[in-house]
């Protein structure tokens, strides 16, 4: 070894030797009697982890006794903009590394000043751990990091700031979140949820603060079937168009995508392509996919829908339409696909509700959609309310189409029967009276011109027979008798008076 070497290493542990020699001696002088090492807080939003600002919590906070320090109290004060209830509190844990010891203490929450206070009748000595839990105390409402600070007491008075603490991650609290704080301190709520049942299924706060997740939810499946069903109608149309086709083959293909589709479940064609595909290495955004499966889906039943409708028009139709020069195409297109479209629209539309309430089977395949965003929620609160919500947002959209599905059927059957729209029916004693004089004088007039639409017919006739000037005679005397008891009619003033 050379000596060049040899130096270099005596250099080296002098080096050592010396930093040993001041951390021993010199740290102590720098050392702090509370390292602060946790401080967390307990996710508040519902449906995630989040921290919401201004919304109750648990804070934990945890400090380690250093070497040679004993400490007899600590304040932890929180940031400003902090706030305590009347139902918060705190719970003191002493830990001598796994051992729970029990020194006696007072511990408090002092709202005014946001600030959590223990004292201990004996010094904790070095190496113990101070775990503080602050339940239902609110953080600041900011979009941020927060941290907890303070000072603490030593068994000699001495009194020192405690280091900054690790931050908290804290979200801004929505509208929801503060009205369902609200509702929470409310006395008819609290009697609200002491039934069990309503607790469960119905409970205020969660209904109000679990809206705005479960209504993101909503709007995915609604544009899921919203982009999805208008690519199935061209689909079933021309599934519709093969299958009464002349073509065997375009018979066959069609009949067997009808066949097998509407013969297996959807929550089965949802498994296939989610897990199959993959396995053949294609990959597909979640999404798109969703809209593929459930419009190739539906397609198939709006196949036989546009089927039954197209085969539902008279074939005097085709007929006629061929007769005027018309080519096939144009009176498929020109003459018998709008009343198909006419006639199939109530079965479309109830098509769509079927469609709309099936995108909740793609939660079963990790899509974010309405139910998964709300079994979510379920999972986290163990409260089926969440359920109750999202069964109003289907109500939402469901129960109007349905309405309209059942008025398109009562206006085509009326359409169908001759007849048009029903009268509205007026009301009071004058309105009847009224429309009963309408109705008789109507119908007077009508037998009026129908009984001169006779002579006239039987005078016509008589002269056509007679063709001599003495039956021109005879009809002047037939049109003067016929206006004779025209006027000797009674009308239906001279018969009931005035009717007003």
């Amino acid at each position: 070894m050379s000596a060049s070497v040899k130096a270099a290493i005596k250099q080296g542990l002098f080096t050592a030797l010396a930093l040993s020699l001041v951390t021993t001696f010199v740290s102590p002088l720098f050392a702090g009697a509370l390292t602060t090492d946790v401080t967390t807080a307990k996710g508040n939003e519902t449906g995630s982890d989040n921290i919401l600002g201004g919304t109750p919590t648990r804070v934990t906070w945890e400090a380690v006794v250093d070497e040679g320090e004993q400490v007899v109290g600590v304040d932890v004060v929180y940031p400003q903009g902090s706030s305590f209830s009347d139902e918060s509190s705190i719970k003191v844990t002493v830990l001598d590394g796994t051992t729970r010891m029990n020194p006696e203490n007072t511990a408090s929450l002092d709202a005014a000043t946001t600030t959590a206070k223990v004292n201990f009748s004996e010094p904790l000595q070095s190496g113990l751990r101070l775990r503080l839990e602050m339940y239902k105390v609110s953080l600041p409402n900011v979009d941020g990091a927060v941290s907890l600070n303070g000072t603490y007491k030593l068994a000699d008075g001495t009194v020192k700031d405690l280091g900054a603490s690790p931050s908290i991650e804290v979200t801004y609290a929505s509208v929801a979140e503060g009205i369902s704080n609200w509702l929470d301190q409310q006395p008819f709520v609290q009697a609200w949820n002491s039934v069990t049942f309503l607790r469960l299924f119905f409970q205020p706060q969660l209904i109000v603060s679990s809206i705005p997740t479960v209504a993101t939810g909503w709007l995915i499946s609604l544009g899921l079937v919203l982009v999805g069903f208008p690519l199935a109608i061209p689909l079933g149309l021309i599934a519709a168009f093969m299958k009464i086709s002349k073509a065997r083959i375009l018979h066959i293909l069609a009949a067997i995508y009808t066949g097998v589709v509407r013969g297996t479940p959807l929550f089965l064609q949802i498994y296939i392509a989610f897990f199959g595909l993959p396995l053949l290495g294609i990959n597909i955004n979640q999404y798109v996919l969703s809209i593929l499966v459930l419009a190739f889906n539906s397609g198939a039943y709006l196949c036989e829908i546009f089927r039954a409708g197209i085969q539902s028009i008279p074939k005097g139709q085709f007929e006629a339409s061929r007769s005027l020069g018309m080519s096939g195409t144009q009176t498929m297109f020109s003459v018998i696909i709008p009343q198909t479209v006419r006639r199939v629209i109530p079965t479309m539309t109830s098509e769509f509700i079927l469609l709309y309430k099936d995108t909740s089977l793609l939660a079963a395949v990790g899509v974010m959609e309405l139910m998964l965003y709300s079994r979510s929620i379920v999972s986290l609160t163990g409260n089926m309310t969440p359920y109750i919500v999202a069964a109003c947002f289907y109500l939402i959209v469901t129960l109007p189409l349905i309405r309209v599905v059942g008025n398109l059927e009562k206006r085509l059957a009326l359409a169908d029967n001759g007849g048009g729209a029903p009268k509205k029916k007026r009301k009071g004693r004058r309105d009847a009276f009224s429309q009963m004089r309408e109705e008789i004088s109507s119908t007077t007039e009508t037998i009026e011109a129908a009984e001169q639409k006779v002579a006239e017919v039987q005078v016509e006739t008589a002269a056509a027979m007679a063709g001599d000037a003495s039956v021109a005679i005879d009809t002047n005397a037939a049109a003067a008798r016929a206006q004779e008891r025209h006027e000797a009619t009674p009308t239906d003033t001279d018969e009931r008076g005035d009717a007003s």
